[in-house]
């Protein structure tokens, strides 16, 4: 995985759980190497947590919510705490994006982005906090019936390795905006920041034990932490794989999900549409965090007028992207650790010993650390609908074209694979632009833009397998509580 245990850091610093406001190793000494993606050298670790960890930690977030100071804080209080921690998000930007960068080897430019999305998170859901009302409802003569939004209770948030810090802040804001306790879970492989933003949450005022951080490998920590019966419920975003089994230890207590788990999303290219326009868009959704996204534009469907012209344009601009090191700050960066590059590359070369037409490869700088996890971008053209890399979460910059017939042969491709959670429609005939958005089973469908994931006011999640729950917007605010109907009976 690009992180290993072992009792002693090579070099760097050695960082800690967070657990009821105070840093903690794991309870078994053990350690987990961090490891630079951009030259593969260690400059940290983080403990290797396992369930007794996670039992401190369950029990710090049950405590704050059921008896402390947490529990009798307003919301208008609570949203002036998340605005507190956006504006120390903003203080030390310079120092997230450095670390988010370091960590996950994204380029430089990637990680100030991701602080600035960040900041606007906390800065959301500060306003958004005491903006949820109940209702009251006609019922019966003599009766008053009414609803209130209340907090589950402990929530875990398992937060993957791809966009560490925005993860977390749109689990950690709406969660904490509707009075919940934390208990997050980053990924091994990139758990930096996550651990930065508790410490800042702490100096933002929050009260010891409503945000918690241990980390640790997910086959011990996560399991745990998903099964555990203190946490009331639970959120993901990963695999598909890894979702289900997170899905299955949180059914062993009756406890809600949200989970975001991929996709296999498409853009689709009319005829008519303004290709000049389109293809930055159609580039930087597959190139963006070097293509680990789960939002990534992956498959491009381009009617057959204009398909020569489209494929023409993308590989002369495939050919002329660069991977590097974070620092560099190029086209991308590396993927994230040596089972991910070698995962990626095994599709590309799968592909090509299938005969599947490689229409352009970018490159990697020469002067790139030889230890680093680099894959060249890869543009492939025309694909069968039913190949590997048209079907399977690549996870990677590996961009797939498809030609097509009509509207309702670009829906049925769209529609094709198990993955729903996001899609783009290139056109100018403002009537096909509502149809095809209508059919098109996504989450977010982009009309003449591409946002890979969207703003932070707007729901994200997916169909199909992509999974399901909301994130984002006001509907995050609905998934983190729960609807309790209170009936008086007054004559």
């Amino acid at each position: 995985m690009g992180s290993h245990l072992s009792t002693t850091v090579a070099q760097g610093r050695a960082l800690m759980n967070l657990i009821d406001g105070k840093p903690v190793d794991a309870l078994s000494g053990q350690r987990i190497d961090v490891a630079c993606p951009s030259d593969g050298n260690v400059f940290a670790s983080v403990p290797a947590s396992g369930a007794a960890d996670v039992d401190r930690a369950v029990k710090a977030a049950r405590r704050a919510f059921d008896a402390g100071p947490w529990s009798r804080t307003p919301a208008f209080e609570r949203g002036r705490l998340l605005t507190k921690l956006g504006l120390l998000v903003e203080k030390h930007g310079d120092e997230l994006a450095a670390l988010e960068s370091r960590d996950t080897g994204k380029p430089l430019r990637q990680g100030r982005a991701d602080v600035a999305a960040t900041m606007r998170y906390y800065e959301f859901y500060g306003g958004a906090a005491d903006k949820i009302h109940g209702d009251t409802i006609p019922f019966l003569d003599g009766y008053t019936a009414l609803t209130l939004r209340e907090p589950h209770g402990v929530v875990a948030g398992i937060i993957p390795w791809n966009y560490p810090m925005q993860i977390l802040a749109r689990v950690a804001g709406a969660a904490l905006a509707m009075g919940n306790t934390l208990v997050v879970k980053p990924a091994e492989d990139a758990s930096l920041s996550t651990i930065r933003i508790a410490e800042l949450a702490l100096e933002a005022g929050f009260p010891e034990g409503v945000f918690n951080v241990i980390t640790g490998y997910g086959r011990d920590a996560g399991a745990a932490l998903s099964a555990h019966p203190g946490v009331d419920y639970v959120t993901f975003t990963g695999s598909t794989l890894t979702g289900t089994a997170i899905q299955q230890a949180a059914a062993v207590n009756n406890r809600g999900v949200t989970m975001e788990l991929g996709g296999k999303s498409p853009q689709i290219v009319f005829a008519d549409a303004d290709i000049e326009a389109a293809l930055p868009y159609l580039v930087n959704a597959i190139i963006q965090n070097g293509g680990q996204t789960c939002s990534a534009g992956s498959r491009i469907l381009i009617e057959k007028p204009v398909y020569g012209q489209v494929a023409s344009a993308l590989a002369d601009r495939f050919s002329k992207l660069t991977a590097g090191p974070h620092e560099a700050d190029l086209d991308l960066g590396p993927m994230i650790n040596a089972k991910q590059r070698d995962r990626v590359a095994g599709f590309i070369a799968a592909a090509e010993e299938a005969g599947v037409p490689l229409l352009a490869r970018g490159s990697v700088a020469h002067d790139a650390p030889s230890g680093g996890f680099y894959v060249s971008p890869a543009l492939f053209g025309a694909v069968d609908p039913a190949a590997a890399i048209a079907q399977e979460e690549v996870f990677g910059p590996v961009l797939s074209l498809f030609p097509f017939e009509g509207e309702e042969q670009a829906i049925a491709l769209a529609n094709g694979t198990e993955f729903g959670l996001v899609a783009g429609v290139w056109t100018n005939d403002g009537g096909r632009q509502h149809r095809v958005a209508k059919r098109v089973r996504a989450g977010q469908v982009f009309v003449n833009a591409y946002g890979a994931g969207g703003g932070v006011e707007l729901p994200f999640g997916g169909f199909k397998k992509s999974g399901h729950g909301r994130e984002k917007g006001f509907e995050a605010l609905f998934d983190m509580s729960a609807t309790k109907t209170v009936v008086f009976r007054h004559g």
